[in-house]
Protein backbone atom coordinates (compact mmCIF):
# COMPACT_ATOMS: atom_id res chain seq x y z
CA UNK A 1 0.00 0.00 0.00
CA UNK A 2 1.21 3.50 -0.83
CA UNK A 3 -0.21 6.01 1.66
CA UNK A 4 -0.38 9.54 0.25
CA UNK A 5 -0.71 12.54 2.57
CA UNK A 6 -1.09 16.06 1.17
CA UNK A 7 0.15 18.57 3.74
CA UNK A 8 -0.21 22.34 4.05
CA UNK A 9 1.04 23.96 7.27
CA UNK A 10 0.22 20.85 9.29
CA UNK A 11 2.98 21.24 11.88
CA UNK A 12 0.49 21.03 14.75
CA UNK A 13 -0.90 17.58 13.94
CA UNK A 14 1.28 15.98 11.22
CA UNK A 15 3.42 14.25 13.85
CA UNK A 16 0.42 12.48 15.38
CA UNK A 17 -0.67 11.32 11.92
CA UNK A 18 2.74 9.90 11.00
CA UNK A 19 3.27 8.35 14.43
CA UNK A 20 -0.01 6.47 14.00
CA UNK A 21 1.23 5.12 10.68
CA UNK A 22 4.55 4.00 12.13
CA UNK A 23 2.57 1.91 14.66
CA UNK A 24 0.50 0.03 12.05
CA UNK A 25 0.25 -3.75 12.42
CA UNK A 26 0.30 -4.08 8.60
CA UNK A 27 3.89 -3.37 7.59
CA UNK A 28 4.02 -3.63 3.79
CA UNK A 29 3.46 0.05 3.07
CA UNK A 30 5.19 3.29 2.22
CA UNK A 31 4.23 6.87 3.06
CA UNK A 32 4.47 9.69 0.54
CA UNK A 33 3.95 13.20 1.91
CA UNK A 34 3.37 15.94 -0.64
CA UNK A 35 3.97 19.31 0.98
CA UNK A 36 1.98 22.07 -0.70
CA UNK A 37 4.33 24.97 0.04
CA UNK A 38 4.07 24.98 3.84
CA UNK A 39 5.43 28.06 5.60
CA UNK A 40 5.38 26.60 9.12
CA UNK A 41 7.74 23.95 10.54
CA UNK A 42 6.27 21.03 8.58
CA UNK A 43 9.30 20.46 6.36
CA UNK A 44 11.72 20.59 9.30
CA UNK A 45 9.65 18.04 11.22
CA UNK A 46 9.43 15.72 8.22
CA UNK A 47 13.16 15.86 7.49
CA UNK A 48 14.36 15.63 11.10
CA UNK A 49 11.92 13.14 12.62
CA UNK A 50 10.58 11.03 9.77
CA UNK A 51 13.39 10.01 7.41
CA UNK A 52 11.35 6.93 6.36
CA UNK A 53 8.76 9.19 4.72
CA UNK A 54 9.13 9.86 1.00
CA UNK A 55 8.85 13.65 0.89
CA UNK A 56 7.84 15.65 -2.18
CA UNK A 57 8.28 19.33 -1.29
CA UNK A 58 6.47 21.73 -3.62
CA UNK A 59 7.00 25.46 -3.69
CA UNK A 60 3.31 26.30 -3.94
CA UNK A 61 -0.15 25.10 -2.93
CA UNK A 62 -1.35 22.85 -5.77
CA UNK A 63 -4.56 21.82 -3.96
CA UNK A 64 -5.70 18.41 -2.77
CA UNK A 65 -6.33 16.86 -6.18
CA UNK A 66 -3.05 17.71 -7.87
CA UNK A 67 -1.14 17.07 -4.65
CA UNK A 68 -2.44 13.51 -4.52
CA UNK A 69 -1.69 13.00 -8.21
CA UNK A 70 1.89 14.14 -7.64
CA UNK A 71 2.09 11.73 -4.71
CA UNK A 72 0.82 8.91 -6.91
CA UNK A 73 3.56 9.61 -9.46
CA UNK A 74 6.19 9.57 -6.71
CA UNK A 75 4.93 6.32 -5.17
CA UNK A 76 6.15 2.80 -5.79
CA UNK A 77 4.04 0.53 -8.06
CA UNK A 78 2.04 -0.86 -5.14
CA UNK A 79 -1.18 -2.84 -5.43
CA UNK A 80 -3.18 -0.26 -3.47
CA UNK A 81 -3.13 3.49 -2.87
CA UNK A 82 -4.48 5.01 0.35
CA UNK A 83 -5.32 8.69 0.76
CA UNK A 84 -5.12 10.14 4.26
CA UNK A 85 -5.71 13.68 5.52
CA UNK A 86 -2.89 15.20 7.53
CA UNK A 87 -5.26 15.99 10.43
CA UNK A 88 -6.02 12.33 11.19
CA UNK A 89 -4.85 9.60 13.54
CA UNK A 90 -5.14 6.03 12.25
CA UNK A 91 -5.78 3.21 14.70
CA UNK A 92 -3.22 0.39 14.66
CA UNK A 93 -5.18 -2.00 12.43
CA UNK A 94 -6.31 0.62 9.90
CA UNK A 95 -4.18 -0.57 6.98
CA UNK A 96 -4.58 -4.24 7.93
CA UNK A 97 -8.38 -3.99 7.82
CA UNK A 98 -8.41 -2.01 4.59
CA UNK A 99 -6.10 -4.52 2.91
CA UNK A 100 -7.98 -7.60 4.10
CA UNK A 101 -11.32 -6.15 3.01
CA UNK A 102 -10.05 -5.31 -0.48
CA UNK A 103 -8.22 -8.61 -0.89
CA UNK A 104 -11.42 -10.64 -0.39
CA UNK A 105 -12.88 -9.47 -3.70
CA UNK A 106 -10.85 -8.41 -6.74
CA UNK A 107 -13.80 -6.40 -8.06
CA UNK A 108 -13.63 -4.03 -5.05
CA UNK A 109 -11.92 -0.88 -6.27
CA UNK A 110 -12.54 1.36 -3.26
CA UNK A 111 -12.68 0.79 0.50
CA UNK A 112 -14.07 3.32 2.98
CA UNK A 113 -12.80 3.69 6.54
CA UNK A 114 -14.89 4.29 9.64
CA UNK A 115 -13.91 7.89 10.39
CA UNK A 116 -14.68 9.22 13.87
CA UNK A 117 -14.52 12.88 14.92
CA UNK A 118 -11.94 14.07 17.44
CA UNK A 119 -9.26 12.28 19.39
CA UNK A 120 -11.80 10.56 21.62
CA UNK A 121 -15.51 9.77 21.64
CA UNK A 122 -17.79 7.90 19.25
CA UNK A 123 -19.18 10.65 17.01
CA UNK A 124 -19.10 9.57 13.37
CA UNK A 125 -17.59 11.71 10.63
CA UNK A 126 -18.03 9.24 7.76
CA UNK A 127 -18.71 5.61 6.91
CA UNK A 128 -18.98 6.28 3.18
CA UNK A 129 -20.63 9.07 1.22
CA UNK A 130 -24.13 10.08 0.13
CA UNK A 131 -25.22 12.22 -2.84
CA UNK A 132 -27.86 14.88 -3.30
CA UNK A 133 -29.53 14.88 -6.76
CA UNK A 134 -27.63 17.99 -7.88
CA UNK A 135 -24.20 16.45 -7.27
CA UNK A 136 -23.54 17.76 -3.75
CA UNK A 137 -22.17 15.07 -1.43
CA UNK A 138 -22.09 14.51 2.33
CA UNK A 139 -20.69 11.93 4.71
CA UNK A 140 -22.95 9.01 5.57
CA UNK A 141 -23.49 8.73 9.33
CA UNK A 142 -22.13 12.23 9.98
CA UNK A 143 -22.92 13.43 13.52
CA UNK A 144 -24.40 10.11 14.68
CA UNK A 145 -23.05 8.19 17.68
CA UNK A 146 -21.22 5.01 16.77
CA UNK A 147 -23.13 2.26 18.56
CA UNK A 148 -22.09 -0.55 16.21
CA UNK A 149 -24.80 0.16 13.62
CA UNK A 150 -22.11 0.25 10.89
CA UNK A 151 -20.00 -2.66 12.11
CA UNK A 152 -20.59 -4.97 9.14
CA UNK A 153 -18.78 -4.93 5.80
CA UNK A 154 -21.29 -3.38 3.43
CA UNK A 155 -21.56 -1.71 0.06
CA UNK A 156 -21.16 2.07 -0.04
CA UNK A 157 -21.49 4.44 -2.96
CA UNK A 158 -17.86 5.62 -2.61
CA UNK A 159 -15.47 6.50 0.23
CA UNK A 160 -14.42 9.85 1.64
CA UNK A 161 -10.87 10.56 0.47
CA UNK A 162 -10.08 11.71 4.00
CA UNK A 163 -9.15 8.06 4.67
CA UNK A 164 -9.72 5.69 1.76
CA UNK A 165 -8.11 2.78 -0.08
CA UNK A 166 -8.11 2.56 -3.88
CA UNK A 167 -7.03 -0.39 -5.99
CA UNK A 168 -4.29 0.79 -8.32
CA UNK A 169 -5.76 -1.29 -11.13
CA UNK A 170 -8.89 0.86 -10.91
CA UNK A 171 -6.84 4.07 -10.90
CA UNK A 172 -4.98 2.96 -14.04
CA UNK A 173 -8.35 2.50 -15.72
CA UNK A 174 -10.23 5.57 -14.51
CA UNK A 175 -7.46 8.01 -13.66
CA UNK A 176 -6.96 9.49 -10.18
CA UNK A 177 -8.27 12.87 -9.01
CA UNK A 178 -9.41 15.52 -11.50
CA UNK A 179 -7.03 18.44 -11.01
CA UNK A 180 -9.62 20.94 -12.26
CA UNK A 181 -11.46 20.39 -8.97
CA UNK A 182 -8.46 21.64 -6.91
CA UNK A 183 -10.07 20.70 -3.56
CA UNK A 184 -13.44 19.23 -2.47
CA UNK A 185 -15.82 16.92 -4.38
CA UNK A 186 -12.85 15.25 -6.09
CA UNK A 187 -13.59 12.05 -4.17
CA UNK A 188 -17.20 12.09 -5.40
CA UNK A 189 -15.99 12.46 -8.97
CA UNK A 190 -13.44 9.65 -8.64
CA UNK A 191 -15.89 7.42 -6.79
CA UNK A 192 -18.60 7.78 -9.42
CA UNK A 193 -16.11 7.22 -12.23
CA UNK A 194 -15.05 4.03 -10.49
CA UNK A 195 -18.63 2.83 -10.09
CA UNK A 196 -19.44 3.58 -13.73
CA UNK A 197 -16.37 1.57 -14.70
CA UNK A 198 -17.85 -1.41 -12.85
CA UNK A 199 -15.80 -1.35 -9.64
CA UNK A 200 -17.38 -1.97 -6.23
CA UNK A 201 -17.01 0.16 -3.11
CA UNK A 202 -17.32 -1.24 0.43
CA UNK A 203 -16.92 -0.13 4.04
CA UNK A 204 -14.23 -1.70 6.26
CA UNK A 205 -15.82 -0.96 9.68
CA UNK A 206 -12.76 -1.94 11.71
CA UNK A 207 -10.47 0.33 9.70
CA UNK A 208 -10.85 3.27 12.10
CA UNK A 209 -9.40 6.76 11.71
CA UNK A 210 -9.77 9.75 14.02
CA UNK A 211 -10.34 13.02 12.18
CA UNK A 212 -9.68 16.46 13.66
CA UNK A 213 -11.74 17.87 10.73
CA UNK A 214 -10.88 20.61 8.27
CA UNK A 215 -7.83 21.88 10.07
CA UNK A 216 -6.22 22.75 6.72
CA UNK A 217 -9.15 23.88 4.58
CA UNK A 218 -11.23 25.33 7.40
CA UNK A 219 -14.51 23.80 8.54
CA UNK A 220 -16.63 26.76 7.45
CA UNK A 221 -14.39 28.80 5.13
CA UNK A 222 -15.60 30.84 2.15
CA UNK A 223 -12.96 29.05 0.05
CA UNK A 224 -14.60 25.72 0.88
CA UNK A 225 -18.05 27.14 0.12
CA UNK A 226 -16.90 28.34 -3.31
CA UNK A 227 -15.20 25.06 -4.16
CA UNK A 228 -18.23 22.99 -3.13
CA UNK A 229 -20.66 25.14 -5.12
CA UNK A 230 -18.54 25.04 -8.26
CA UNK A 231 -17.35 21.45 -8.09
CA UNK A 232 -20.71 19.81 -7.41
CA UNK A 233 -21.83 21.10 -10.83
CA UNK A 234 -18.86 19.37 -12.44
CA UNK A 235 -19.63 16.13 -10.58
CA UNK A 236 -23.15 16.36 -12.00
CA UNK A 237 -22.06 17.12 -15.58
CA UNK A 238 -19.41 14.42 -15.71
CA UNK A 239 -21.10 11.56 -13.92
CA UNK A 240 -24.90 11.83 -13.72
CA UNK A 241 -27.37 10.35 -16.22
CA UNK A 242 -28.85 12.91 -18.59
CA UNK A 243 -32.34 12.63 -17.08
CA UNK A 244 -30.89 13.39 -13.63
CA UNK A 245 -29.09 16.45 -15.00
CA UNK A 246 -32.29 17.81 -16.56
CA UNK A 247 -34.21 17.74 -13.25
CA UNK A 248 -31.26 18.84 -11.09
CA UNK A 249 -32.13 22.60 -11.19
CA UNK A 250 -35.32 21.88 -9.25
CA UNK A 251 -33.32 20.08 -6.55
CA UNK A 252 -30.79 22.91 -6.44
CA UNK A 253 -33.57 25.48 -6.02
CA UNK A 254 -35.00 23.45 -3.12
CA UNK A 255 -31.52 23.13 -1.58
CA UNK A 256 -31.12 26.90 -1.63
CA UNK A 257 -34.51 27.30 0.04
CA UNK A 258 -33.34 24.98 2.82
CA UNK A 259 -30.02 26.83 3.01
CA UNK A 260 -31.71 30.20 3.53
CA UNK A 261 -33.91 28.67 6.19
CA UNK A 262 -30.72 27.37 7.82
CA UNK A 263 -29.12 30.82 7.74
CA UNK A 264 -32.19 32.47 9.25
CA UNK A 265 -32.58 29.78 11.94
CA UNK A 266 -28.86 29.39 12.65
CA UNK A 267 -28.79 25.73 11.58
CA UNK A 268 -26.22 23.96 9.42
CA UNK A 269 -22.77 24.70 8.08
CA UNK A 270 -23.94 27.61 5.89
CA UNK A 271 -25.22 29.35 9.01
CA UNK A 272 -21.71 29.04 10.51
CA UNK A 273 -20.26 30.71 7.40
CA UNK A 274 -22.98 33.39 7.49
CA UNK A 275 -21.99 34.29 11.05
CA UNK A 276 -18.71 35.68 9.70
CA UNK A 277 -19.81 36.61 6.16
CA UNK A 278 -22.48 38.98 4.91
CA UNK A 279 -25.46 37.62 3.00
CA UNK A 280 -24.43 39.66 -0.03
CA UNK A 281 -20.98 38.04 0.03
CA UNK A 282 -22.60 34.60 0.20
CA UNK A 283 -24.63 35.45 -2.89
CA UNK A 284 -21.45 36.59 -4.65
CA UNK A 285 -19.74 33.29 -3.76
CA UNK A 286 -22.58 31.37 -5.41
CA UNK A 287 -22.50 33.59 -8.51
CA UNK A 288 -18.72 33.26 -8.84
CA UNK A 289 -18.98 29.50 -8.35
CA UNK A 290 -21.53 29.10 -11.14
CA UNK A 291 -19.50 31.38 -13.38
CA UNK A 292 -16.48 29.15 -12.80
CA UNK A 293 -18.57 26.02 -13.35
CA UNK A 294 -19.88 27.36 -16.68
CA UNK A 295 -16.39 28.34 -17.80
CA UNK A 296 -15.24 24.78 -17.20
CA UNK A 297 -18.29 23.15 -18.81
CA UNK A 298 -16.65 22.38 -22.19
CA UNK A 299 -13.82 20.50 -20.43
CA UNK A 300 -16.28 18.60 -18.24
CA UNK A 301 -18.47 17.57 -21.17
CA UNK A 302 -15.41 16.30 -23.03
CA UNK A 303 -14.47 14.23 -19.98
CA UNK A 304 -18.05 13.04 -19.68
CA UNK A 305 -17.96 11.58 -23.19
CA UNK A 306 -14.86 9.58 -22.32
CA UNK A 307 -16.32 8.32 -19.02
CA UNK A 308 -19.66 7.24 -20.44
CA UNK A 309 -18.15 5.73 -23.58
CA UNK A 310 -16.06 3.32 -21.50
CA UNK A 311 -18.54 2.59 -18.65
CA UNK A 312 -19.33 -1.00 -17.79
CA UNK A 313 -22.19 -0.54 -15.32
CA UNK A 314 -25.67 -0.77 -16.80
CA UNK A 315 -27.64 2.48 -16.81
CA UNK A 316 -30.50 1.01 -14.76
CA UNK A 317 -28.11 -0.29 -12.10
CA UNK A 318 -26.33 3.07 -11.92
CA UNK A 319 -29.60 4.95 -11.47
CA UNK A 320 -30.51 2.50 -8.70
CA UNK A 321 -27.24 3.24 -6.93
CA UNK A 322 -27.74 7.00 -7.09
CA UNK A 323 -31.25 6.67 -5.68
CA UNK A 324 -30.20 4.23 -2.96
CA UNK A 325 -27.53 6.58 -1.63
CA UNK A 326 -29.50 9.81 -2.05
CA UNK A 327 -29.54 12.31 0.81
CA UNK A 328 -32.41 14.71 1.52
CA UNK A 329 -31.88 18.49 1.35
CA UNK A 330 -32.60 18.96 5.05
CA UNK A 331 -30.08 16.29 6.05
CA UNK A 332 -27.53 17.82 3.69
CA UNK A 333 -27.88 21.47 4.68
CA UNK A 334 -29.17 21.66 8.25
CA UNK A 335 -26.41 19.68 9.95
CA UNK A 336 -22.92 20.98 10.73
Amino acid sequence: ISVIIVNLNGEEYLGDCLNSLSAQTFRDFEVVVVDNGSTDGSLRILRDRYPWVKLVALGKNTGFSEGNNIGLEASSPSQYVATLNNDTIAERDWLKELHETAARDRTVGMVASKILLGREGREIDSVGMLLYPDGMSRQMGRGKTDTGQFDDVREVLFPSACAALYRREMIRETGFFDEDFVSYCEDADLGLRGRLAGWKAVLAPRAVVRHLYSRTGGAYSTFKAYQLERNHVWVLLKNFPLTFILVSPFYTFWRYCIQWYGILSGKGSVARIAEETSKSELIMIVLRAYSGALAGMPRMLKKRRQIWKSRRMAAAEYRRLLKKYRIAAGELMLRD
